[in-house]
């Protein structure tokens, strides 16, 4: 193999260590080279036990693979995640009780909700809940801001465990806008981190409408953690197309939303 095909493989190992997952789309647009090229590289990484291959890029062979920072998440994808978040807010009504959970592209819906009445938002984001109190002091949001109390995970600046379980089951929902570590069909929703994944399943029970929102690179992702099945969610809201044979999933097409 050139040596230029075994600098982009270590480039591949690199990225795999820093972020968990890398995309075939992705790699093949840096470096400049076909989908087909990439995936032979990954099938010569995986061969070598340095990557595991799933559908659409690889993942990090480890079992305890780590959950990027909010800081590492928040500046990946974010023309994809503004575009995303832009389309959920389509989904709200004025005077609505919505839950966001913590995430990089729930993250971005908050400058959007200075358009609604009588909200009522529910979370366990620091971000989301210090941007609210912003522009309630300022006049620029009208509603009630509720903060889920919990163990604080300073990485990423957010509440989860038992006290923040409890609180969000005094709650019910018209809406829960949900993130994800990791989608695939018959997995379901996952995740990096056992107490998110529970404190979603909380949100997603308590809500009448759950709507999860992933960029492409979270598709063909298994984390470690079950959040629920794609058929306990009642939209994905994405940038990711399915192909023909994947809509063809239990109901997957009615619930896909492609922005």
């Amino acid at each position: 193999m050139s040596l230029l095909a075994e600098e982009r493989k270590r480039k591949i190992i690199e990225l795999i260590e820093k972020y968990g997952q890398v995309k075939v789309a992705d790699l093949a647009e840096d470096f400049q080279v076909s989908t087909e090229s990439i995936r032979r590289y990954l099938e010569e990484l995986e061969h070598e036990r340095k990557l595991k291959k799933v559908y659409g890029g690889a993942v990090k062979v480890s079992d305890d693979i780590e959950e990027p920072t909010l800081f590492d998440r928040e500046i990946l994808h974010i023309d994809e995640k503004r575009k995303i978040s832009k389309k959920a807010l389509t989904f709200i009504e004025h005077n609505d009780v919505i839950m966001i959970d913590e995430g990089s592209t729930t993250l971005q819906m908050i400058d959007g909700l200075k358009e609604f009445k009588g909200l009522t938002v529910i979370t366990n984001s620091f971000p989301a809940a210090s941007k609210l109190i912003s522009f309630a002091n300022k006049n620029l949001f009208d509603g009630e801001i509720i903060f889920l109390g919990g163990n604080i995970r300073h990485r990423h600046y957010r509440t989860s465990g038992s006290l923040a379980e409890r609180m969000a089951a005094e709650f019910y929902a018209d809406k829960a806008f949900i993130s994800i570590d990791g989608l695939e069909l018959e997995a379901g929703m996952t995740s990096y981190d056992l107490e998110k994944s529970i404190l979603t399943q909380n949100f997603i029970k308590n809500s009448k409408n759950s709507i999860v929102l992933t960029d492409r690179t979270k598709i063909g992702v298994k984390a470690n953690y079950r959040i629920t099945s794609v058929q306990e969610i009642d939209y994905i809201i994405t940038d990711f197309e399915l192909d023909a044979k994947s809509k063809e999933y239990k109901g997957i097409s009615e619930k896909w939303v492609v922005c």
